[in-house]
Order: C-alpha cells, then sequence, then structure tokens
C-alpha cells in the first residue's frame, strides 16, 4: 500500500531507508520543540501552548508535503523568524507578542497571494545574490548573539567578554 501510494521504487528507494530517513530527520530537527517554546517564551507566550501548536503544526505541514506534493522532506517554524519574531519585534520593538502574530499572519498571506501569482519568483530574481546570501547570514549572528548572551557571554560589563552565571 505505501509503495502504491509514494511510488517508492519508482524514485529509487524503499520503506526501510524511508522509515530510517525519517527517524534521523526527526532526531535531527527534535530540539525546535524544546528550543521554540523558550525562544517564543521570551516574548511572552505560554511555553506550553507553543510546544504544542508546534507539535500540530510541523505534524500538518509534513503531511500536506507528503500527500499533497509526495516530497519527503521535514517542515518545522524557522528558529531565524522566531528570534527575529521574540528578541527585535516585542522585546527590542515593545510590541505585544498579539500584535506581533498579527502581522505574522498578514505576512503569510501576503506571501501566498505573491506566491500564487509569480511575483514572490521575480522578486527572487530582482534581488542581488549578495542580499541573497546576507540575509541568513545575518540570521545566523542574530541567533549566535543570542545563544552566547544565554551562555553568559557578551553581558552588561564590557570588562568581561564571557561570565560565569
Amino acid at each position: 500500500m505505501i509503495e502504491r501510494l509514494f511510488h517508492l521504487k519508482e524514485s529509487g528507494t524503499n520503506v526501510r531507508v524511508e522509515t530510517v530517513a525519517g527517524i534521523t530527520t526527526f532526531m535531527t530537527l527534535s530540539y525546535i520543540i524544546f528550543v521554540q517554546p523558550a525562544v517564543l517564551g521570551a516574548a511572552g507566550m505560554d511555553p506550553g501552548a507553543v510546544m504544542v501548536a508546534t507539535c500540530l503544526a510541523s505534524a500538518f505541514a509534513m503531511v500536506l508535503m507528503a500527500f499533497l506534493a509526495n516530497y519527503p522532506i521535514a517542515l518545522a517554524p524557522a528558529m531565524g523568524h522566531n528570534f527575529y519574531f521574540s528578541y527585535i519585534v516585542v522585546l527590542t520593538m515593545g510590541y505585544s507578542w498579539q500584535i506581533a502574530l498579527g502581522a505574522v499572519l498578514i505576512a503569510g498571506i501576503v506571501f501566498i497571494l505573491l506566491s500564487s501569482v509569480g511575483l514572490r519568483e521575480t522578486l527572487m530574481n530582482v534581488l542581488p545574490d549578495s542580499l541573497k546570501n546576507g540575509i541568513p547570514v545575518g540570521i545566523g549572528l542574530l541567533i549566535a548573539l543570542v545563544g552566547l548572551e544565554w551562555g553568559g557571554c557578551g553581558g552588561e560589563s564590557p570588562s568581561h567578554i564571557c561570565y560565569a552565571r
């Protein structure tokens, strides 16, 4: 039944390989189940609700990807966006998490609309490669900065780079 549903032989794979790949992918991505509530909890969201929402949304997205696209890829919230949401929009700019979440909803709707008419791809093709490469680097640096601060490095005292808490 699984072979007929997902055309495994046609893709050069089998149930065993896909099962091992699925378990490996889950183990690789499972950190998000715990990091996501900590990051969004810093913005004032309920960590338990965030954990449940993360698990349900990720599972739903992966089921859609499997049955609508027959594409074996794991989907989960992007940590860079979550750090930006919590530490920049909510904690630095001062917006409530409810207002920020409303903005995320509007941005998602706009993204879907732009994608459905082909404008998103046109915009991506217009951007210079340096900007396309620089955005993920900037997000990675933001995540690294927050991680270093959580780890006790880069605190309030300029005379100490890292300090024990």
